[in-house]
């Protein structure tokens, strides 16, 4: 350092240096030569002696006024080296500023990958935040929507799908909208809680495709991308077709000048609309007031695609997770969830107040047999039991239960029913049902004129069950379907009895119609089961999955013939017919294991009439296989 500061301040002229030999103690007198050793020279001098000075700058005559310095200037260095000195310097400054930004990207890279963090991964799954659900709009400017169509559906889910289609197959060339709060275009919900969890390929899981029990590859939306048209380019197209505007909201609906509005107010007149908004997930109502952060980022209430993607990715990790439900959505999760724990060591529990699984459907017997079946997947199952308080405790989730108990696990599933999404009654004026909920309508789901509405919303009267509301997908798609029959001028009534299924897996599954209670009085007929009597079994023979349209396209039964034999021990509840009574009179019917029969229990319900012995009604079932 002092050389390099003795050299500055040598050119700058501050100081005149002599040789080092100066500056030490004097020594005998050394004389050097280039003449070669030996030869002394001529006339030498020692080098103790002392030496001129040199002088910072010695200009030519040119230069003498340009260098000449003044008494208060600084010595500015002039002279040939100039130029170089100054590319020497830019050149260090460069490498500095090169090495400076290294360092930076250095520690940026090494925050960014939690270099500095001391927290240790427990706390790490501490501040883990929930997924994001910010729904994306598109298009993305209210403007971009027509502002006036023929038809306008509100509501992307299978009603809304069912209704375009009928609408389409009567009126080809009619333009259709559809505005949804969902991100997504109209998809299927029963795989959800079914054969998408029973995929081992990711990238299918993560494309929402899925395998159906037979193997056979199918996508969660009903309709492909390329099916739709933009919205903005829907009214000019001469042959129709169906846009569908996500992630916005209609919040009011004037029947009377025909106009439906979005958040931002802006105006869509229509000449037909349907309702068909669907259902909303039920929360707990611990949950509801729960004002803890770090509780309700560990809580899922299942119902749609972003709540299926957030629980997969939750449970690839996950050590535990808790169900809160015991119904048909609760016992199917509980099932699938259980396979995946076997896989990757999660604990599985399932919380509900009955005695057993489905314990509101089935009769107790059943529900008994169908707990085991559970348990079997890996499952704790915990009935009569529900939910007194939560807290966040040591990164995870602290549960006090009825039974005084305590328990821990990661993430909280809640699958409680769903209630009607209605918000639109009060602003639009439409009548509810203050018993059933949903939007009133008459037997052509007509809630007001021009307005109709379908689905899990819709209370409708049936001529046999009185006023009823259904949440299934056989009665969005049928509903629907009616519905955008009538939008086009027919004016048909809604007779259908709906039917819906639940499968526990490829080996367990059941179809049921009309009121199953299990508060009221059953009868059941059982025979053994065989390989084909199985949910896997009838998607490999029919080749779809969806089992409304397999019923429906269902070939007719012939009755057996011999007299129905009781199982034998071991061949309890293989597959059967459950018949359930209200004043002896079949008022609902559960097919177990039993498939492709649908159409022999709408009969058996049309008939409206008490049965001596329902044996000879299981007959005409066929459980035997005559």
């Amino acid at each position: 350092m002092y050389r390099y500061f003795t050299a500055a301040k040598a050119l700058t002229g501050f100081v005149r240096v002599t040789t080092p030999c100066a500056r030490r103690a004097p020594e005998p007198a050394r004389f050097y030569s280039t003449k070669g050793p030996g030869k002394p020279p001529d006339q030498r001098r020692p080098c103790s002696q002392p030496t001129k000075p040199i002088e910072p700058c010695r200009p030519k005559v040119a230069l003498k006024e340009k260098c000449k310095s003044q008494m208060d200037d600084q010595p500015k260095p002039c002279g040939p080296w100039k130029e170089a000195h100054k590319k020497k310097n830019d050149n260090y400054n460069r490498i500095l500023l090169l090495g400076l930004a290294t360092t930076i990207g250095t520690l940026l890279l090494m925050w960014w990958y939690g270099a500095f963090n001391t927290t240790d991964d427990s706390d790490k799954s501490k501040k883990k935040k929930k997924i994001s659900r910010e729904v994306e709009k598109i298009p993305k400017d209210s403007s971009e929507i027509p502002s006036c169509v023929p038809y306008l559906l509100v509501g992307g889910g299978t009603a809304s799908l069912s209704a375009f289609r009928a609408i389409k197959t009567k009126d080809p060339k009619a333009k259709v909208l559809v505005i949804s709060t969902e991100g997504d275009n109209p998809y299927m919900r029963p795989p959800l809680s079914k054969e998408l969890w029973f995929s081992d390929n990711p990238e299918a899981v993560k494309n929402l495709t899925f395998k159906q029990w037979n193997g056979k590859e199918r996508s969660l939306f009903f309709e492909p991308e390329e099916f739709y048209v933009q919205c903005m380019e829907l009214m000019d197209k001469p042959n129709g077709g169906v846009a569908v505007a996500r992630g916005w909201k209609v919040v009011k609906i004037d029947p009377d000048e025909q106009i439906a509005y979005l958040e931002d107010g802006y105006q869509i007149k229509y000449g037909k609309c349907l309702v068909a908004t669907g259902g909303s997930p039920k929360n707990l109502p611990l949950l509801e007031n729960c004002a803890n952060q770090d509780v309700t980022d560990r809580v899922i209430l299942f119902r749609s695609i972003p709540d299926f993607q957030e629980l997969d990715q939750i449970t690839q990790e996950a050590k535990s997770v808790t169900i809160i439900g015991g119904g048909f959505l609760g016992s199917e999760l509980a099932c699938a969830l259980g396979r995946r724990g076997k896989q990757t060591e999660m604990q599985v529990n399932q919380i509900f107040p009955e005695k057993g699984n489905m314990g509101k459907v089935l009769p107790k017997y059943l529900s008994d047999w169908t707990t085991e079946k559970v348990k079997q997947e890996g499952v704790k199952v915990i009935p009569e039991t529900f939910l007194e308080n939560i807290s966040f405790e040591d990164n995870s989730l602290t549960l006090l239960l009825s039974n005084g108990k305590k328990m821990k696990t990661d993430q909280l599933v809640v699958a409680v029913g769903i209630e009607p999404n209605t918000e639109l009654a009060e602003t639009s004026n439409l009548e509810t049902d203050e018993d059933c909920g949903g939007f009133v309508v008459n037997a052509e789901l007509m809630a007001r004129t021009n307005l109709w509405v379908a689905g899990d919303c819709s209370c409708f009267y049936d001529v046999k069950l009185g006023r009823r509301r259904v949440e299934h997908h056989d009665h969005a798609v049928v509903s629907g379907r009616l519905a955008g029959e009538n939008m086009t001028g027919e004016a048909n009534a809604y007779k259908h009895q709906s039917m819906f299924w639940s499968d526990l897996g490829p080996d367990v599954g059941y179809e049921a119609i009309g009121i199953v209670d299990s508060c009221l009085p059953t009868v059941g007929v059982f025979a053994k089961a065989t390989e084909k009597d199985t949910p896997k079994a009838v998607v490999t023979a029919t080749g779809n999955g969806v089992r409304s349209e397999t019923e429906t396209a269902a070939k007719p039964v012939k009755p057996s013939c011999g007299d129905m034999q009781p199982p034998k021990d071991g061949e309890d509840y293989g597959k059967g017919v459950i018949f359930y009574l209200r004043d002896d009179i079949v008022v609902g019917i559960v097919l177990w294991n039993v498939f492709n029969r649908m159409a022999v229990a709408r009969q058996v319900l049309q008939e409206d009439k008490k049965y001596e012995d329902l044996n000879e009604v299981a007959k005409l079932f066929n459980i035997h296989g005559d």
